[in-house]
């Protein structure tokens, strides 16, 4: 019998010179430098630089940013970057970042206000510099997803609470922009709140969407499809949609009254069409019909419709209170005056990629909070945006077009971010020379061929 032990004896030493590990990293600092996001940081947070600072206040939160970005979750992995100056220039100490979060958090409304500005900045020249790779060049509408999710403490933090789930945290609200199936997304917004705040609390929604909508670049703002889950159908968050200049479609999840499941009940079988799977074909057990004249809606927003879908439980599936004849049926609402009822419904059962574009914030340091002032998380949660949004541009400008374009977090950090390389000096260039053996070398190198394509910014 052979053994799968390894035959070889390999002998382990700390003196090796030139080698860096996370080499792919530096795609997210070309992305940084492209976008223009390091230099918009640095001139919205110089307020915040104390007089004879070494650091600058930008150049830090940018790096916890690349940090949570290549699998960080504290403030103090910012030490992966910090032990490769030759790869990420000079890097602040814990006590040095630890005092900046302090002094942010001292005043939030407009520490944050600065980086969201940043933020902006910084994405309208990603857009712009993607051209017909950006949301919304199609001049088709740029879906904007709103879900909240819990994020658990393990500890007691300031404002965890008791959730809805009977687990204890926050309750933060999110906004992602979604770049569609052959792409992933960006978050506009992540807005923490206390771990006993509703899921269908109006204000938050209204705020949530304010804060995504600034996001935008200005002319795409008016270009936009809200979609939400039935947390979202609410007479104020739909009135706010609507309200007369505003412009805005959208696509929400609507809770089965009484009237309307009386309405389903009178409906005739020639009023079902056939419901499309994830591909737009004809799904077999599942159907969907409109019901907006059959519904009193005087109290809702003029020109609201009333879509329902019907379908087959999928075996096992336990079946609810609401299920008629064996069917489950859910309902959304919806402005669009135009298309296929099939096609409508289509596109709000996308919002589902929502989950996965928090699976993925939860996998860049939204998992866990790990500051104990409600404040001074309120900053992580901004970080925590910078990080996913690095990689969602790092991905439209570098990796368009490529299976990675869809690579979430934990694979690109597995085949990208953590190649190791070494560092050669000669011609007065600096040379990053990674292993040929790597299966996924002509990918990054391809992609920073790209990004270094990419004109500066000015």
């Amino acid at each position: 019998m052979q053994t799968i032990a390894s035959q070889r004896k390999i002998v382990v030493s700390a003196d090796g010179t030139g080698l860096v590990s996370q080499a792919g990293g530096l795609l997210l600092l070309k992305t940084l430098q492209v976008t223009g996001l390091d230099k918009a940081l640095s001139a919205q947070l110089e307020r915040w630089r104390p007089s004879r600072a070494v650091h600058d206040p930008g150049k830090v939160i940018a790096d916890l940013a690349v940090s949570l970005a290549l699998g960080g979750d504290c403030l103090a992995d910012i030490a992966m970057l910090r032990s490769q100056p030759e790869l990420f220039g000079s890097v602040a100490s814990d006590p040095t970042v630890s005092r900046l979060i302090d002094r942010l958090a001292a005043n939030p409304a407009r520490a944050l206000k600065a980086i969201r500005t940043a933020r902006s900045t910084a994405r309208t020249r990603a857009w712009a510099l993607a051209g017909q790779d950006a949301p919304g060049a199609d001049d088709e509408l740029i879906p904007l997803d709103i879900d909240a999710t819990i994020v658990i403490a393990h500890s007691d933090k300031q404002q965890a609470a008791p959730t809805w789930k009977k687990t204890f945290g926050f309750h933060p609200m999110t906004v992602f922009a979604d770049h569609g199936a052959g792409a992933a997304g960006e978050p506009l917004a992540i807005m923490l709140r206390a771990g006993n705040c509703g899921s269908n609390t109006a204000a938050d929604h209204i705020d949530a969407t304010a804060l995504a909508l600034a996001q935008l670049p200005k002319h795409r703002r008016r270009q936009v499809l809200i979609r939400a889950d039935s947390g979202g159908g609410t007479h104020d968050f739909l009135s706010w949609l609507t309200k007369p200049g505003r412009r805005l479609a959208y696509s929400i999840g609507f809770s089965l009254t009484d009237d309307i499941q009386q309405a389903i009940l009178t409906l005739p079988p020639d009023a079902w069409t056939p419901a499309y799977d994830a591909d737009g074909q004809v799904r077999a057990g599942a159907w969907v019909a409109e019901l907006t004249g059959m519904l009193d809606l005087s109290a809702w927003p003029k020109g609201m419709r009333v879509i329902v879908r019907k379908e087959r439980p999928h075996p096992g599936a336990q079946l609810r209170f609401t299920d008629i004849d064996g069917h489950r049926f859910t309902c959304f609402v919806t402005n669009t005056r135009r298309g296929q009822l099939a096609d409508l419904e289509l596109r709000h059962r996308r919002r589902a990629r929502c989950e996965d574009r928090i699976r993925c914030a939860k996998d860049t340091g939204l998992r866990n909070l790990p500051l104990h002032d409600f404040t001074q998380n309120q900053v992580w949660c901004e970080i925590v945006a910078l990080a996913c949004e690095l990689i969602a541009w790092m991905q439209m400008l570098a990796l368009h077009g490529t299976p990675a374009c869809r690579y979430e977090p934990k694979r690109l950090r597995l085949r990208l971010f953590a190649v190791a390389g070494r560092l050669v000096r000669g011609g007065r260039r600096l040379r990053l020379r990674i292993a040929a053996a790597w299966p996924w070398a002509r990918q990054i190198t391809a992609a920073f061929a790209r990004l270094h394509a990419l004109p500066a910014p000015t």
